[in-house]
């Protein structure tokens, strides 16, 4: 077989999709930092460079019913309407035609992680060729039973329709095939369709998740309640490295209710058979445990000096031009940001069950194949045996408890063989546990020529990982609370042009003279990993603060002169002449008093979407308040697909980059942390989002899809940190811009 991963090939019989995948051990091996296995075909487009066969993305039963395959899934970005309308575009089908599958080790492509904004540019790529060649494929094989041209012959509504009223349904179209039918490698090119003539790419078709989330029908993963099923809870120590030295497990097994006490060196849970005996018997135990040692942790007002302390690999990411004495005006300034949550508005939740030597998880991580690989290797069960189902989780935009949840159910149900087991995290369970999105320090030391432009430009920063999803089963967090624990595998930097905490650390302005440093702390004082840009959102707001204040000495408007140093790059100018005329940009124009304009631009990892966005707030000083008053946003991510989808994505980031820069962060202190609830955890609330917001996409209809969901979080901090120094009268480098007590 030709997929690297698996062995993988569609029997279809009656309308009815049957699979079979052998997995072997070795193929761990072959899986990359975001989960991919290796290439097939690199002249492949999109994701079948990975996954080239096209039975592995689209499937037409004998009954011409057709299934769409996609590795990417569902976090409520609207991805799935998206996917479904670059898969339907070609084959002539609406969203109710067909059934659609996200992530699922069983039944989809290996496409690693969603994450990075690479969902439409991997993904949606591939399943606009995949069904663009299927298609033709269809086309010829009614046209080869017809003994006429395939150029003869439409599809539409899921018939091939001929001359003379001739149609016959889309099964029995590749009857006209060779044996192979659409199990086939994908070609290096495809029949695509002129732009100008989409029904529906370009086009804001209603979403097919939010019905059942906004009718109280079983949306998430939360919501499921298969029949027989235990509820469990765990019970955490109370803080990183401590150890169980004793626990009443014998008086929690005689509750109420309670079906077992798991307690496996010092991980602890309960399976009960209702959820509130769960949760009593959980609190039961959780009281009784005594636990010893654990590692203390650096004060908020310390972490930065800390971070800058510890041992680095030093990476260069750039080095152009020489290094020499300013010609002019220099600015130099230390930037920081602290620990963030993911704040899901739901705990993480998973269910597992182990019937007939196979282990099933439903699960709201964002990369089913890795994740199922680390599951196989802490439960030791061999990986063909082992099967993870993506489904939707209530909150995610990052690294958050999903997978680490998924380890508990998996633990869980092989406890309780022929039970659903569904474990259910508390609130503070995580807030405690999560992974972090990670302290950050940059420093920035950037001049002017005689002339007044960008000469000189000497960037640093330093950041733990901001990948530590499963790579081995050490990654999880269940897995080294074990007797018998498991270590994670190291922590490594993301490479450029991706990157990881140095994402967007390279400025994409002209600049003759630049050299950057990515200082990689490979162990730093708190768990962190994937939050929504990663460092993209520190980087970007100290390079456009400094863009900013260099413009103040060359005597320019920052809009004007960030045209100047974009000249070679017409894509980046046009969002920033669009936000700006948006915005109703004035050069030269100073807000009323107590009130600010900013700016920020940036291009998400210099590499997909663009985004300029322009920002007046109100600041008041005495409170330490700040009001968004409008918000103005221009982005081109290349052919839009759902205009209703990328507004909203642009719109929710912008919204929650604000809360991020205004006022989240997580406290802490040498005793752990104390960011246990909501009370705890500073978030922007309903009368803080910005009293107006106005999105502008620039669509490039036949461009390549760029993705857009992160690519906003940096340009926003951007402009809040540009905009509140105007108010205030000075700059304020430390995020959360608004100061709070420890």
């Amino acid at each position: 077989m030709n997929a690297p991963d698996h062995a993988r090939r569609a029997i279809l019989k009656g309308g009815a999709l049957i699979v079979g995948i052998s997995l072997l051990p070795s193929a761990l091996a072959e899986f990359n930092a975001m989960g991919l296995p290796k290439l097939a075909n690199p002249k492949l487009p999109g994701s079948l460079k990975n996954t080239p066969l096209l039975d592995a993305w689209i499937q037409v039963a004998p009954d011409g019913k057709v299934t769409v395959c996609s590795g990417k899934v569902e976090l409520g970005t609207g991805v799935r309407t998206a996917l479904m309308q670059v898969a339907l575009e070609p084959l002539e089908l609406a969203p109710a035609d067909i059934r659609f599958v996200g992530g699922d080790t069983l039944l989809t492509p290996n496409e690693g992680y969603t994450a990075g904004s690479h969902t439409m540019a991997d993904s949606g790529t591939a399943l606009l060729h995949a069904a663009s060649q299927v298609a033709a494929l269809l086309r010829a094989g009614a046209a080869a039973q017809w003994r006429v041209a395939p150029d003869t012959v439409r599809l539409q509504a899921g018939r091939v329709l001929g001359a003379g009223g001739a149609s016959m349904h889309y099964g029995d179209a590749l009857r006209g095939l060779d044996g192979a039918g659409l199990h086939r490698e994908a070609a290096p090119t495809s029949p695509l369709r002129d732009p100008a003539r989409y029904r529906l790419i370009g086009k804001s078709v209603p979403r097919v998740d939010i019905p059942a989330k906004v009718s109280g029908g079983a949306a998430y993963v939360q919501d499921m309640r298969p029949p027989g099923m235990l509820h469990a809870r765990v019970v955490r120590p109370p803080r990183p490295g401590a150890r169980l030295a004793s626990a009443d497990l014998a008086g929690v097994r005689r509750m109420a209710g309670v079906r077992q006490v798991v307690r496996d060196g010092d991980y602890l849970a309960v399976l009960a058979d209702d959820e509130w005996r769960a949760i009593g018997a959980m609190n039961a135990l959780a009281a009784s445990a005594r636990w010893a040692g654990g590692a203390a942790l650096p004060r908020p007002d310390a972490i930065h000096a800390t971070l800058q302390a510890l041992p680095a690999q030093d990476i260069v990411i750039l080095d152009k031009g020489e290094r020499r004495a300013p010609a002019g005006p220099t600015v130099a300034a230390r930037y920081t940001k602290q620990y963030v949550l993911h704040g899901s508005i739901g705990p993480s939740c998973a269910l597992g069950l182990l019937k007939d030597g196979v282990l099933t998880v439903w699960t709201h991580t964002q990369g089913v194949y890795p994740l199922r690989a680390a599951l196989a290797e802490m439960v030791r069960m061999p990986l063909e045996k082992v099967r993870c189902i993506h489904t939707e989780g209530s909150g995610c935009y990052g690294h958050n408890g999903a997978d680490d949840v998924a380890a508990d159910a998996a633990l869980l149900a092989c406890a309780a063989p022929g039970s659903p087991v569904r474990v259910q995290w508390m609130r503070d369970q995580e807030n405690l546990w999560e992974p972090y999105a990670p302290a950050m320090v940059t420093t920035v030391r950037a001049s002017l020529d005689a002339g007044g432009r960008i000469d000189q430009w000497d960037y640093a920063l330093w950041s733990g990982s901001h990948n530590e999803r499963p790579g081995n089963a050490g990654k999880l967090l269940p897995a080294r609370l074990l007797a018998t624990p498991f270590v994670p595998s190291p922590s490594l930097p993301m490479p450029q042009p991706e990157g990881g905490g140095d994402r967007n650390a390279l400025p994409l302005y002209d600049i003759p003279n630049a050299r950057v440093v990515n200082h990689f702390l490979p162990v730093t004082p708190l768990r962190t990993s994937a939050m929504r840009s990663l460092g993209a959102h520190l980087n970007v707001t100290a390079i456009e603060s400094t863009i900013d204040q260099l413009a103040a000495l060359a005597g320019a408007d920052p809009v004007r002169f960030r045209l100047d140093h974009l000249a070679a790059q017409p894509r980046a100018r046009a969002v920033v002449e669009r936000a700006a005329a948006l915005f109703g940009w004035k050069a030269g124009a100073r807000a009323a008093r107590r009130h600010g304009l900013g700016f920020g631009f940036g291009q998400y990892k210099n590499r997909m979407a663009y985004v300029a966005i322009a920002v007046e707030l109100a600041f008041d000083a005495d409170r330490e308040e700040v009001r968004i008053l409008r918000v103005a946003c221009a982005a081109d991510c290349g052919q839009v697909v759902n205009p209703d989808g990328a507004r909203n994505q642009l719109e929710g980031a912008i919204i929650q980059s604000a809360s991020w820069t205004l006022q989240e962060q997580l406290r802490y202190g040498p005793q752990g942390i104390a960011s246990f609830d909501w009370s705890a955890y500073p978030i922007m609330r309903f009368s803080g989002v910005p009293e107006r917001i106005d999105v502008d996409l620039i669509d490039r209809p036949g461009e390549p899809l760029l993705g857009v969901a992160e690519a906003a979080q940096g340009p926003m901090a951007a402009a809040l940190a540009n905009a509140l120094a105007q108010a205030a009268g000075t700059r304020r480098n430390d995020l959360p811009l608004l100061r709070r007590p420890a």
